[in-house]
């Protein structure tokens, strides 16, 4: 409680979207702010049935657009990290966020929340590889709002998720030509140019696009370049009797971004250790792609780190809504199919075997290579390795993950009165069919402590036979230390049924249902360790022998159905303030990279193909309950409310290191349950000035653990206590200024709970300046991220998990971004 008693309650006021109609958007979208959205705004939940807030008996959050462009300068992760009872690590740079969601146990990513544009998720299953959805698109000025729902029936519908949809909404036209251009500079050699323009194209059709181009040499310089851009757009039909619309939607990105991961801290104090070159460490990440080539057997292998996490490709949708007349019926949709041509490109914390820098003689004697006297140490392009320096021996992962998906949605409406009851029905029906590549060559290199670090040769000699030995051949220490070629498949087919229902003039009751089916194939190669040098003298055995697939592969199906059901119920007590509970038992599929095969037949050849049969693939159970009140008054409006979740069956994926220098994905069939509490405040002090933020207080803990039951009891890694966002926001129309900060309480790093890691704050400043030009507009800007610099941990090391120790000279983590000074120019007509 002492922590409680610190915190500031704050928060942006509630509008609900659902990602499933569209039927109120335009007018919702009229009637918000770029800055506030009222209580009193049009929502809409899932059904067509349009309410305000204080009708609506679930928790929604809304990001504005201007709130988007404040919070959103680093990652995805900073504008998730606004948003009541999300925690999310931006640490690894623009993409890539882990998403952490009601203390449910993950291991990063979106895997309990899809991420949708305009209501189209924009990958239909997750987990057919370890990509985050937030590879496959980026954030733009044509994006009007950013909408979570979390509870009531609003999340049975479309691709489901009762834990939470993270849906943004972009602009559409109007009968006014309007646009936005925008130039951006920011340390670290960053330009970025967007563009934003909508209007009117010919009677009743409209359109809108936006796009942005930039490069970035990051945040942390490590020679590896960030560089690409996007655009995206909608042309929309509005029928002439206001009845509905049509809409057709597209986006293509061609982007890079690079991926920061953790790096060797001090171990006691877990700041930034300085290098051999008298310099702070804030990264051991260089360009080694020329360098860290071998030979296959199917030829030649080089690797393209340096593209770092690359996506082409792009999508194009339908979505419609009409209503027929008088009648109280309607029917809306929406159809999408995408194409990406992904790559990740991974840099690890370590080599899997030591994980931390060593002296040169400790790198011998930790591999049993002799003395520092029988040892040539020598930098890739010249020049001896100094006896004092450390080194580092890493891992690079080349991951090449195409994905392709058609989803597809139906929704028959129906409003009609019973009695004194106004129904609004919704049935529908969604369709989802992806299919992922998942092709990952993992490499050991040898290099300097430093920043953008030297790659070093070693060359060991037998003082007793004086045969030589390389160990390190152009700084590769492992050729092909890894291999994985996986290609999952999903086909997820899904009905729903709900009814919102208004009773008197105070009561509101929701009830909806769910069933899916989802049908998964599996297909994995299989492997060997291969000869593939055998004409160079004196190679090690890791530069001689490659982990290659044989050609053999194993595959399987697997097919589950699982129901959901959702209940939500409220009671305007005044005009102003309504008590609300809703409830809910759902389910995940479980992520089809977890599904395993059956034991192999004894003798089995290695490189042979079959199809073993695979074990037991069940669904996750998870069961939600919410109960709150909301306050809307001149002035101030906020939101209390108390959370349950409990889930079971949940299959944990963790990409961890099996080891002896290479990854394994292990699953843990694990459950949990934690309690928490929500709060939210939005307080007018002037016409100018206001406060807001939120709050967060939670406890999750397992209750399952089958690999570790010892770990039954303890607390969900990385899930903190304690979350909260304040600001204070100054806006008098010439002159707008904020700031605001992100706490981030405690946390553990693992499992175990053996290393706990610091709670943090991440402040950030933007100032404007508006000059009117007419009915056009001219601001000068300027955003600081990190404020005061913080340099606390996000994460300590994934790949070591349970294994990593504490109160060594060491410790792998990865620090906060570093402050970061933006400046923009941005005219808008």
């Amino acid at each position: 409680m002492k922590r409680i008693s610190k915190v500031m309650l704050a928060s942006v006021s509630l509008l609900a979207f659902s990602p499933t109609a569209l039927l109120a958007q335009t007018k919702a979208d009229a009637a918000s702010n770029d800055e506030q959205a009222s209580a009193e705004e049009i929502v809409v939940t899932g059904t067509s049935r349009s309410r305000i807030s204080l009708d609506t008996p679930l928790a929604v959050s809304q990001v504005s657009a201007g709130a988007l462009a404040r919070a959103g300068v680093s990652s995805q992760a900073d504008i998730l990290n606004t948003i009541p009872t999300i925690k999310a690590d931006g640490g690894g740079g623009e993409v890539a966020s882990n998403v952490f969601v009601k203390g449910l146990p993950s291991g990063g990513q979106y895997q309990f929340t899809p991420l949708m544009y305009d209501g189209i998720t924009l990958l239909s299953s997750f987990g057919l590889n370890s990509s985050a959805y937030d590879v496959y698109a980026r954030n733009d000025l044509g994006i009007q709002r950013l909408e979570f729902v979390r509870g009531g029936v609003s999340n049975l519908f479309g691709p489901g998720s009762v834990a939470g949809l993270i849906n943004y909404i972009s602009k559409t036209g109007t009968d006014k030509l309007e646009g936005t251009v925008q130039l951006e500079v920011a340390e670290g050699d960053r330009y970025r140019g967007d563009v934003a323009l909508s209007g009117p194209l010919a009677n009743n059709l409209y359109f809108s696009v936006a796009g942005f181009y930039r490069t970035d040499k990051g945040p942390l310089r490590t020679n590896l370049d960030t560089k690409g851009g996007q655009i995206r757009g909608n042309l929309e039909y509005r029928f002439a009797d206001g009845s509905g619309s049509v809409k057709v939607l597209g986006q293509y990105i061609n982007d890079q971004a690079q991926f920061y991961l953790p790096i060797p801290l001090n171990g006691t104090t877990r700041e930034r250790l300085v290098g051999n070159d008298g310099a702070s460490v804030e990264s051991v990440q260089n360009n080694f792609s020329s360098s860290l080539g071998f030979r296959t057997p199917t030829g030649t292998f080089s690797s393209e780190i340096d593209e770092g996490v690359k996506t082409k490709g792009g999508f194009i949708g339908l979505t419609f809504d009409k209503d027929f007349g008088d009648s109280g019926w309607a029917l809306n949709g929406k159809f999408k199919y995408s194409d990406y041509k992904h790559k990740f490109g991974l840099w690890s914390d370590g080599d899997g075997v030591i994980n931390v820098p060593e002296t040169l003689q400790s790198f011998l004697t930790n591999r049993g290579l002799g003395s520092l006297a029988n040892a040539s140490f020598t930098f890739v392009g010249g020049g001896a390795v100094p006896a004092n320096y450390l080194l580092f021996a890493n891992r690079i992962t080349d991951r090449i993950r195409p994905a392709t998906d058609f989803t597809g949605e139906l929704n028959l409406t129906k409003k009609l009165a019973t009695g004194g009851i106004d129904h609004a029905i919704t049935l529908g029906g969604f369709h989802g069919r992806a299919s992922a590549g998942d092709y990952n060559v993992t490499t050991t290199f040898l290099a300097e402590f430093n920043n953008t670090p030297r790659l070093v040769n070693l060359t060991v000699t037998n003082p007793l036979t004086n045969v030589q030995t390389v160990v390190s051949a152009n700084g590769l220490l492992n050729a092909g230390a890894g291999y994985v070629n996986n290609r999952h498949k999903a086909e997820r087919l899904a009905g729903y049924l709900a009814d919102q229902m208004k009773i008197g003039d105070r009561f509101n009751f929701d009830i909806g249902a769910r069933i899916e089916r989802i049908n998964g194939d599996v297909s994995r190669e299989r492997t060997s360790t291969v000869v593939t040098d055998a004409s160079t003298p004196n190679l090690s055995t890791a530069l001689r022998d490659v982990i290659w697939g044989n050609g053999g592969f194993l595959t399987g199906k697997v097919e589950t159905t699982e129901w959901a059901l959702a209940a939500g119920a409220l009671y305007k007590l005044t005009d102003r303030i309504s008590v609300y509970a809703n409830a809910s038992r759902g389910f995940f599929f479980p992520e089809l990279r977890s599904a395993g095969f059956r034991p192999l037949p004894a003798g089995t050849a290695a490189n042979a193909s079959l199809a073993p049969g695979m074990q037991s693939y069940t669904a996750e159970i998870i069961k939600q309950g919410e109960a709150g009140i909301k306050i809307s008054q001149p002035g101030i409006s906020a939101t209390a409310s108390f959370l349950y979740t409990r889930l079971d069956n949940r299959r944990q994926v963790l990409f961890v290191n099996d080891g002896a220098g290479g990854f394994t994905e292990r699953v843990n069939l694990v459950g949990t349950e934690s309690y928490g509490v929500e709060a939210t405040l939005d307080l007018k002090l002037t016409n100018a000035l206001r406060f807001s933020g939120n709050l967060t207080v939670q406890q999750a803990k397992y209750i399952a653990f089958d690999t570790t039951p010892a770990n039954i009891g303890k607390k969900v890694e990385r899930q903190p206590q304690v979350l909260y966002n304040a600001g204070l926001y100054y806006d008098d129309g010439r002159f707008d200024a904020s700031i605001f900060t992100n706490y981030t309480g405690d946390n553990f790093t693992a499992s175990a709970n053996t290393i706990e890691l610091k709670g943090w704050n991440v402040a950030n400043l933007d100032l404007g300046y508006k000059v009117p030009l007419g009915e056009s507009s001219v601001r000068l800007s300027l955003n600081v991220y990190n404020l005061f610099d913080t340099a606390a941990v996000t994460e300590g090391s994934p790949r070591q998990d349970n294994n990593q120790t504490a109160n060594g000279a060491f410790f792998v983590g990865r620090p906060v971004l570093p402050r970061r000074i933006t400046g923009r120019l941005t005219y808008s007509f």
